[in-house]
C-alpha cells in the first residue's frame, strides 16, 4: 500500500506578506486579529500551511490506517465568503461557548465566520483557548 502524501504542508512563506495581500479590508483586520489570539494562546509563530492556511504551533497525528502527518494544533484561513477558524477537536465539547458565540456556522471542525464584529471575541478567544489546550493533552509534544 502506497503511503499517502498530505498535499498541505507548512512552508516558509511569510505569513504577513500572505496577510498583507488579502483585498478586503475587514477581512484582513478580522485576520490579524485571530493570528494575534492564535499566537498568544499557542505562543508560537504563525506558519503559512499550503496556500492559505495560517496554523500555530503542531501536532502528530497518526490514523488506524497508519497515515501519519503534522498539523496545526489551531489555525485560520481568509476564505471568500468566510474566515475559517480550525478548532480540531471539533464544537461538541464546548456547547456553553457555542452558545455564547455569536453568529456563525460550523463543519467538522471548521469555524465559519462573516465577521469578527458578529461573535463575541472573549468566547472565540476561550473556544481557541480550549480547543489548544485539550490537543496539547491529546497529542503531548514529541
Amino acid at each position: 500500500m502506497a503511503k499517502y502524501e498530505l498535499k498541505t504542508k507548512q512552508t516558509m512563506k511569510s505569513v504577513t506578506a500572505y496577510l498583507a495581500t488579502i483585498e478586503d479590508a475587514d477581512r484582513r483586520r478580522d485576520c490579524r486579529t485571530v493570528s494575534a489570539i492564535m499566537k498568544s494562546i499557542t505562543k508560537a509563530a504563525p506558519k503559512l500551511w499550503g496556500t492559505s492556511i495560517v496554523g500555530f504551533g503542531t501536532y502528530r497525528y497518526v490514523y488506524a490506517s497508519g497515515q501519519e502527518g503534522d498539523w496545526p494544533l489551531t489555525a485560520f484561513s481568509p476564505r471568500k465568503q468566510n474566515l475559517t477558524v480550525y478548532i480540531m477537536p471539533g464544537f461538541a465539547r464546548y456547547p456553553a461557548l457555542m452558545k455564547k458565540l455569536g453568529k456563525f456556522k460550523t463543519g467538522k471542525s471548521c469555524l465559519y465566520l462573516k465577521s469578527l464584529d458578529e461573535v463575541d471575541l472573549p468566547t472565540l478567544k476561550a473556544l481557541i483557548k480550549e480547543s489548544v489546550a485539550f490537543m496539547k493533552r491529546r497529542y503531548p509534544s514529541r
